[in-house]
């Protein structure tokens, strides 16, 4: 008996060593705020006890919300909780992306490439085939016609790649050791820049911004805004880094995105400060009433639009990956009613599409999905 306890706790020890070495080791994970960094991070009012926090008290697991209905057992999935057949990309017309027209190009899930000013954006740039440190598991994107890490190749030289938070589906490690030397510079909130510092991105590249903080680049004037959400890509660092959505404002277009977060008051205070927008691309597509605090549902996302204030809309966070328990067209037929019913214009263009920034707007194709 001695014997097998001791085989035991030489296995779990094994177990440990190997976890401890794996974390450490794949670069996937991305690296840590360094402790001068922590240090300056105390005198924040949305930093507590060695980690960031939300304006409002925010229980990231709940057992009742006005979210989606769950299945009456956790084990049973809608049959169309994936697609059935393979997801068309819409050919994308570069001469439109690269004239000097206002413009965005939705890549799926919560990856846009935004043309404003003649100055090429990329938001939350995850192309990869998995939400995942690991190949072996995890989200896989859904069959795509064409794949999504060849477009890197051919898309034009970046000015600025802005990243919302650190979650995987966001902020994807081999996307980045792609696109990194076409990038001329990173913004993203504080504690995200160590990521891609482990990742060869050299530190005066990038820019980081605690929620309100504001910063003008290349003509362009970003400024990070609060959500009400999470971060952390390993085991042991929840919340080491910030979160939230980006306001970008050019001469002619007032573009925001709202990240990922649950409904709360700041998009009033955002609308307040910032508002009114020509587009938001606003998260609310993958929600659980168990998440109802950190994920919006289709009808909270139009009512963070009308808050603020925006002329027009793209329900984002959906046509790439299932995160949860619905049918994966049910988000869009929700935004969808939900905008007619209050009067919001919302636009679902393809996956590459180029959709103009003006009034060309509203010609945006609304049905491709319904297969």
């Amino acid at each position: 008996m001695k014997k097998v306890i001791i085989y035991l706790l030489i296995i779990l020890l094994l177990l440990i060593v190997a976890v401890v070495l794996f974390l450490n080791l794949n670069p996937a994970f991305g690296g840590s705020p360094t402790k001068e960094e922590k240090e300056t991070y105390k005198n924040l009012d949305n930093y507590a006890e060695g980690k960031f926090i939300n304006s409002l008290p925010t229980k990231l697991l709940t057992s009742s919300s006005n979210g989606s209905e769950e299945p009456k057992s956790s084990k049973e999935k809608p049959k169309d909780i994936s697609p059935s057949v393979e997801i068309p990309i819409e050919h994308i017309d570069w001469n439109k992306i690269n004239s000097n027209k206002d413009s965005f190009t939705w890549l799926g899930h919560s990856t846009f490439l935004v043309n404003i000013d003649d100055k090429k954006i990329l938001l939350d740039p995850m192309l990869g085939p998995i939400a995942s440190p690991v190949s072996f598991v995890g989200v896989k994107r859904y069959k795509y016609s064409e794949d999504m890490m060849k477009i890197i190749e051919k898309l034009p030289n970046i000015d600025a790649v802005v990243i919302s938070h650190d979650h995987y589906d966001h902020l994807d490690y081999e996307s980045i050791l792609k696109l990194k030397n076409k990038v001329a510079h990173f913004l993203v909130p504080l504690g995200v820049g160590a990521h891609l510092v482990s990742w060869g991105v050299p530190k005066e590249k990038i820019t980081e911004c605690n929620w309100w903080d504001e910063k003008s680049y290349e003509g362009l004037n970003f400024a990070l805004t609060p959500s009400r959400h999470f971060s952390g890509r390993g085991l042991l660092n929840r919340n080491s880094t910030l979160w939230g959505g980006w306001v970008i404002l050019g001469k002619n277009t007032r573009l925001y995105y709202s990240g990922d977060g649950g409904y709360g008051p700041h998009f009033k205070e955002i609308g307040n400060k910032y508002g009114p927008f020509d587009m938001t691309l606003i998260e609310g597509a993958q929600y659980d009433k168990r998440w109802a605090n950190s994920h919006m549902t289709p009808e909270q996302a139009v009512q963070g639009n009308l808050d603020v204030k925006g002329k027009n809309m793209m329900l984002m966070h959906w046509g790439a990956f299932t995160l949860a328990n619905h049918g994966w067209k049910e988000p869009v037929k929700r935004g969808i009613k939900e905008a007619e019913k209050t009067g919001v214009n919302l636009v679902v263009p393809k996956i590459g599409e180029t959709v103009p920034l003006g009034s060309e707007i509203q010609s945006v194709d609304s049905s491709w999905w319904d297969f």
